[in-house]
Order: C-alpha cells, then structure tokens, then sequence
C-alpha cells in the first residue's frame, strides 16, 4: 500500500556540511497494518513521517500510495500534502479551543472545496466520534475535554476524511503513564476496526511492541532493522538494537567453535556459553551475547542442565521489588547479570543463587567495535 524507496532528506545548515535526517530509507507497509518508525531522538524518524505526508522534500528517493506516485526525484514528481489524503496527528493536538467537539472533528470537511452537504458532515462526524467514543459528547467545548479525550479527537478529526493513510507523530507522549498505557488499547481497537493503513513515530519502545504489526529501528538517519515486535525483541541483529528495544545484559565473548547444528561455544565472563545462531560464527571471533533478564531462570537449589542449557552459579548482588515481579542483580565470575523472577524468591544479599540459560535465548552478535 506504501512504498518508500531509497529515501534522502537533508536539511542544509548556515555553516558546514548539510544535516542527513534521513539516508537510504526503504521499507513497505500492507494495506491496514500499522507499521512503526522507532528510534531515539534525532534518529530521523519524524523526518521520514514528515517526508512521507509531503511536509518536507526529501533530496531523493520515491514515495508512493497504492500504486500512486506522490513524490519522486527521478521523475520530478512532489504531490503537495493538501492533494495527498493523508490524515496526520502530531504530539500537540492542535484542538480549536473555541470549538465545539463536533465542530473540531467537522473543521476539515467544512473547508474543503468540495464541502459536503450539511447531513453528510452530520453523519461522518458522528460516525467517527462514534468510532473514538466521543459521540456522547459532540456538544461540548473542546476546553472542557481530558488529555485522552482531546486526542482521540484529534485522530476523529484525521479519520473524518477518510484518510489513505494515517500518520501518527508520537500522539501518547503528552500523557501521563497510566492513560497512555490505557490509549494503547484504544489506538489499537480505532486502527484495527477501521482498517486503517497507520505509520506511527515513537521513541517509546513498549508502545511500538504493543501497537505494531512490523517495527523499523532507526539509528543516525538509516533504518538498522525492520520485522514483526516479536523478532526485533527476540532476534535483535545489533547490540543498538538489543540495548534500545528493552533491557538486556550484554556479555563479550570469543568464540570457540561449533559445538552442533547452530550451536557454538563461546568464551565469556562467567564461563563457556553455548549459544545458537542461525548466522556462521568462526572460531575466534569477538562476539557480544545478549540476554534478557527473563530469560536468566534463578533457583536457590543446584539446576539440572536440561537441554544443553547453560548452567552457572553466582551472588546475588542486589534485589528490587516491583511487585509482580523482582529485579536480581548476581555477580557472576568477573561480570553482572540482571534477571527478572518471581517475587516468591527468599534469597537475598550476599547468598549463593544458581542460573539456567537456554541456549536459544543467548544471542550472539557479531562485535565490530572491539579489534
């Protein structure tokens, strides 16, 4: 449904050479799936959205919408953002204050060329406040409406048109944790029973895994990975990716050989790991492993090696409660591991605490840093 092929935008500087927001950028969404751009501030995420909705010219590249050509540098091409049918909520809402509900979410079918009839706004502007929930409430001041409120609205206001696609530039950032938490769902459910092809910017690592179809990490302007949450979170291809998408403990290595069918020993810290790894791994290269806090199983008694999995013993070092569960530093050999257990775990500082690590969730990545 969008294509983005090869896309460059730079923003020229009074000095020096011009800024690269966005370099090589390639990816492609389906019709109805909602894909997201995450990465850390100045990662060029925005630039793209921006690029893609026309509100900035990329230097190059191709953009097009259902077989529609709306940008392109080798055929001259640049759809102006008004001709592009796209909807778009930014971070501030930009709802009219003076404005009733119904008349912020009817704002864009009344200046329009083509204004429809008076019943026609009636029925689209209902039926989208009906669609964010906010139809009981079509008649009062925008002023009165709470944080969540106020941007369902705004995406009311985007979907009244009947958008192509649906752009979305951090919209949960403004809210506090528990209504963003609860404007997830509600973004999840507006997306899903519309069908509505969405492009959603983020630095927000648990909204892009709870919202997305496919994920695009963005790092210095390029794209590093793209793939479903669930891949990106267990299959990370950079020690940038595996360190921004949640939390991990990164251990450096050498590899020692192959031990089996993608298995392969490599030295760390604590001891010999085995590790899997679909990609070759040659003896004697550096490596960095890469483990998840819920992946390191704790048991204050010795554990049995089931299935060739990794089995060490260490201190604990620290313990956070955090009610459903309990953050654990151990010091293991030279390094420290964090794991995330049960609360039901008795042991505390200083005691003797065992570990058991599939190797399946032991993910080796190539180190380029280290000679």
């Amino acid at each position: 449904m969008l294509s983005v092929k090869g896309l460059n935008t730079e923003y020229k500087t009074p000095k020096g050479p011009p800024v690269k927001a966005a370099q090589d950028v390639s990816f492609d969404v389906p019709k109805g799936k909602f894909f997201t751009l995450l990465g850390p501030s100045g990662c060029g995420k925005t630039t793209t959205l921006r690029s893609i909705a026309g509100l900035e010219k990329p230097t190059s590249g191709e953009i097009s919408v259902n077989g529609t050509v709306v940008y392109s540098s080798a055929k001259g091409i640049f759809v102006p953002p008004n001709r592009r049918n796209f909807g778009m909520v930014f971070q501030s809402y930009a709802i009219w204050p003076h404005m009733t509900v119904f008349a912020n979410a009817a704002f864009p079918l009344e200046v329009r060329k083509d204004k429809p009839s008076k019943q026609v706004i009636q029925d689209k502007v209902m039926g989208v406040l009906a669609a964010v929930q906010l139809d009981h409430l079509a008649e009062r001041d925008a002023t009165r409406l709470s944080g969540g409120q106020q941007q369902r609205l705004a995406l009311a206001r985007a979907l009244v048109m009947e958008p192509e696609l649906l752009l979305l530039d951090e919209p949960l950032s403004n809210l506090d944790l528990k209504l963003r938490e609860a404007m997830r769902f509600e973004l999840k459910r507006i997306q899903r029973d519309n069908g509505l092809t969405t492009i959603y910017v983020t630095h927000d690592q648990g909204e892009a895994l709870a919202l997305s179809h496919e994920i695009a990490v963005m790092s210095e302007g390029r794209i590093v990975q793209i793939g479903p949450p669930r891949a990106i979170y267990d299959h990370p291809r950079t020690k940038f990716v595996a360190d921004f998408i949640g939390t991990t403990n990164f251990l450096e290595g050498t590899v020692k050989g192959e031990t089996g069918a993608n298995r392969f020993a490599v030295d760390t810290p604590i001891g010999s790991m085995t590790v899997a790894s679909e990609e070759k791994l040659s003896s004697g290269m550096p490596v960095s492993i890469s483990i998840r806090p819920e992946d390191i199983e704790l048991s204050e008694t010795a554990l049995a090696a089931e299935g060739g999995a990794n089995i060490y013993s260490g201190s604990i070092d620290a313990t956070v409660f955090l009610g459903d569960f309990v953050d654990v530093q151990v010091k293991a050999g030279s390094a420290m591991l964090q794991s995330r257990t049960h609360p039901s775990l008795s042991a505390s500082e200083g005691d003797t605490i065992h570990m058991r690590i599939s190797p399946e969730k032991c993910v080796a990545i190539e180190d380029t840093v280290r000679a």
